[in-house]
């Protein structure tokens, strides 16, 4: 008890502090892994059922991200390890065979997004989470032999409630939207389910219990992918067929300016970009153009990449603020369009920036 305790409420106390880091994940999402189940040993009344380590896991998700860091989702999980070895206190004579220990359930979490790209210059998202939900337990197929009576475990589930931690990172894929694989660890854990134990021949003894409670805790490492529909993307590249002459159409601009090497936003660029947004509703803007750019500090590999999340951050913003997604053009354009020409290597604040562009 006194262990999950410390886990959850490590995570808890990690959300608060990690807030001005948020990486955004937007609207619905679905994710999947798979990977190893490490499970204690069960233990009550006498019977202990040491598990065969490691095992199997496996979990799916469906989900919601707000924009800010914050998700919620809805997972499905499954965890199988064999079992080694089977004892009954007191009783050195048992002799017994392998079965298995399953569970699988339904869990409710909450996880929030950290942002490390800024001091790694990686495409990383660390994450961290709570879950609380429903889990049924089964011990299958386990046999042992006291003396000349023979019995058996093989009971088909007990739901119980169920608790869990999460920690582990996304590696975001640049060149599809939305797509990123993920490595993490989950604990979790179950109030005690209630086993029961048949006796299968031979007569009745007193030394082996009709059933027993054991305690269910795991530790699983999964690796899996995540999909995340909301994603910015970029915008198409588009033929414009010759028209008829028209009258030249007013654009208004509004410019985002960014720290050097950040992509997150400040108190004063959210206004900006609220103006904007505010904007586009009165004027009736039909299309909106939202351009990312660097200055020439860094690689022109690393600033295309780092102009393109400033753009995807601007453009997520201009969503949370009531714009319609299909409305906004996303494009990044690195070092190449400087507002400040500069040397290669100077940073230059003007260049620091994302144009919306209202049309």
């Amino acid at each position: 008890m006194s262990l999950r305790k410390a886990l959850l409420a490590a995570t808890a106390l990690a959300l608060p502090t990690a807030a001005a880091q948020a990486q955004p994940v937007t609207g619905l999402y679905v994710g999947a892994g798979a990977g190893v189940n490490f499970r204690h040993d069960a233990e009550s009344r006498g019977v202990r059922i040491v598990p065969d380590n490691p095992g199997f896991a496996g979990v799916a998700s469906l989900g919601w991200g707000f924009g800010n860091g914050v998700r919620a989702e809805i997972e499905g999980n499954y965890r199988e390890n064999e079992i080694d070895k089977l004892t009954v206190e007191g009783a050195p004579g048992v002799r017994s065979s392998s079965g298995y220990l399953r569970s699988y359930g339904v869990m409710g979490n909450a996880l929030f997004d950290l942002n490390l790209d800024r001091f790694f210059g990686l495409p990383l998202a660390p994450y961290v989470g709570v879950g609380a939900g429903y889990v049924w337990n089964e011990i299958k197929n386990a046999r042992f032999t006291r003396g000349t009576t023979s019995y058996r475990i093989d009971d088909s589930g007990d739901g119980q409630f169920a608790y869990q931690a999460i920690a582990g990172v996304a590696f975001k894929l640049f060149d599809v939207p939305g797509l990123a694989f993920t490595a993490e660890y989950r604990f979790l854990g179950t109030l005690n389910p209630k086993i029961g134990i048949d006796r299968v021949s031979g007569p009745p003894r007193g030394d082996v219990a009709a059933g027993f409670r054991p305690e269910n805790y795991n530790h699983s490492a999964l690796l899996g992918v995540r999909y995340n529909f909301g994603a910015p993307r970029p915008a198409p590249v588009v033929t414009e067929q010759p028209v008829a002459p028209r009258q030249p159409e007013v654009a208004r601009t509004y410019l985002v300016f960014f720290d050097w090497n950040r992509a997150d936003l400040t108190d004063r660029a959210r206004q900006i970009i609220g103006e904007a947004a505010n904007a586009s509703r009165t004027a009736r803007a039909t299309r909106i153009e939202v351009a990312g750019h660097a200055d020439r500090s860094g690689t022109p590999q690393y600033n295309q990449r780092l102009s393109q999340r400033r753009a995807d951050v601007v453009a997520a913003e201009l969503v949370r603020q009531g714009v319609n997604r299909g409305d906004i053009g996303v494009t990044a354009f690195g070092e190449s369009r400087p507002l400040v020409p500069t040397a290669d290597g100077v940073r230059e604040p003007q260049n620091r920036r994302v144009e919306i562009v209202l049309r």
